[in-house]
């Protein structure tokens, strides 16, 4: 445990030295260096209290993926014309197990975000206790607007490829944003074909085909369950608390699932197209509502607002402008600023728990911080969808399905351990919050570091 009382003070020479150092090998890689500086910041000063870390650069072996895959994906439209895409695969460490990561299929992926995805799941899939290494992959595919024909030929084509870099012993990937069960179906049985094995090389398939039991809700429920863990660290509860959450994809809507169940107020949801605002809050009839939107027609928020008189849609806009007690963004990253962190706290929010993967800048983190809220990296707080991911890789070499009564189980107990993990490696000065990113950052990279000396110098 490290006790924020002693020399433990960030350097601000040592990191500005350190991001100089990245900087220099990663050039205009924003997202990367965004998500590198947070880590580095928590971990420099515990790295001077254990120089075995510093000796064998631990931290920038790290930093610098085991290996980066890119490669071309060409299929055929509909309408006969040629596409051509661009794929890549990021290993970034397999010293505590497999790779593990999710694929993306959004215009805006290329290598600075998946480097800075990988990275965060580093710590995030050692934080789990799971034996799990890191990566991440995706496309600059978008699927919105696509026939199912074309998403499947997208897909096998991108799996040709991809087939000969994956495997259950090498590197497991996931889906994420623009990959869902569809899309991970279309990719196995490309993959299943190929190589002649029914092997769990890709978790979130349908339960018909090897996937575990709510994997789906996975990190929804699992970040209200790091939620819940920490506001009863300091003495409060979800129970008729009002809550805004950004998103309408998976995570944001089982989010709200089980923020109903536990009774929460939802007043908010967003999709590309802007946010709404239900005063009321969300039923669970309402939510079942969106969900068949969302899921079976693909459709926009706006097409709920317009049929609930008193629900607000916002064009082209966030919900941070609502006087809310917790805040859940589940969307993408850097989609709350320093602006809309200021919103809510001025609105009187008390907590902040990442559903997405880094979805507020640094100065909205610093801001919170600075306020004396509660706030929840996603590393930590959206770890229940690689969680049952693993959980899916033990049901595929055993053989034997579980019970989502037992998953969910599992999940919860992954959870509350996280929390643990989190809250024993960083103290605060009384009076203060517990700072989560600290201890996520330390805790996470302890394990990862123990087993990168183990190795030696590979």
């Amino acid at each position: 445990m490290t006790d924020a009382s002693d020399d433990t003070a960030i350097d601000r020479n040592e990191l500005a030295e350190f991001m100089a150092y990245l900087e220099r090998r990663n050039a205009g890689e924003r997202e990367f260096l965004q998500a590198a500086r947070e880590i580095a910041a928590a971990v420099l000063p515990f790295t001077r209290e254990h120089p075995e870390y510093r000796d064998a650069r631990i931290l920038e072996r790290l930093m610098e993926p085991d290996r980066i895959i890119t490669f071309r994906v060409c299929w055929e439209r509909d309408d006969g014309g040629v596409e051509i895409n661009r794929a890549w695969r990021v290993q970034l460490s397999g010293a505590l197990g497999p790779y593990k990561g999710g694929l993306r299929f959004h215009p805006s992926v290329n290598a600075s975000i998946l480097k800075f995805l990988a990275l965060e799941q580093s710590l995030k899939n050692s934080l789990t206790g799971l034996p799990l290494g890191a990566g991440k992959g995706g496309a600059d595919f978008d699927p919105k607007g696509r026939s199912d024909r074309e998403v499947m030929r997208f897909c096998q084509s991108l799996m040709t490829e991809l087939a000969r870099h994956i495997g259950p012993d090498t590197d497991v990937p996931a889906g994420d944003i623009g990959v869902g069960t569809r899309e991970i179906g279309y990719l196995f049985g490309h993959y299943r074909r190929q190589k002649n094995a029914f092997e769990g090389a890709l978790t979130g398939k349908g339960l018909a085909f090897g996937g575990s039991p709510i994997r789906r809700e996975a990190t929804g429920w699992g970040c209200i369950y790091f939620l819940e863990e920490m506001l009863e660290a300091h003495d409060r509860g979800l129970d008729g608390l009002r809550v805004a959450i950004s998103g309408a994809g998976n995570v944001a809507l089982y989010a709200a699932e089980k923020a109903l169940e536990r009774g929460a107020t939802v007043l908010t949801l967003s999709d590309s197209g802007g946010a709404i605002h239900d005063p009321e809050g969300l039923t669970t009839e309402k939510l079942r509502e969106i969900m068949a939107l969302k899921f079976e027609r693909r459709g926009r928020l706006r097409e709920y607002a317009d049929k609930h008189s008193g629900v607000e849609f916002r064009e082209k806009s966030n919900p941070w402008g609502v006087e809310v007690d917790v805040a859940l963004p589940c969307a993408t990253q850097n989609e709350l600023d320093r602006a809309s962190a200021e919103r809510l706290i001025r609105g009187g929010v008390f907590a902040v728990c990442e559903g997405a993967n880094m979805p507020c800048t640094a100065g909205a983190v610093d801001a919170l911080r600075d306020a004396n809220v509660l706030f929840a990296p996603g590393k930590a707080a959206n770890a229940g969808g690689v969680a049952i991911s693993g959980v899916e890789q033990t049901q595929n070499a055993t053989r034997m399905p579980w019970s989502a009564e037992r998953v969910n189980e599992q999940l919860r107990e992954i959870m509350q351990s996280i929390h643990r993990k989190c809250v024993d490696a960083y103290d605060e000065p009384k009076g203060k919050v517990n700072d989560y990113v600290r201890g996520a950052n330390i805790a996470g990279f302890r394990r990862v570091a123990d087993a990168m000396l183990a190795y030696g110098v590979v």
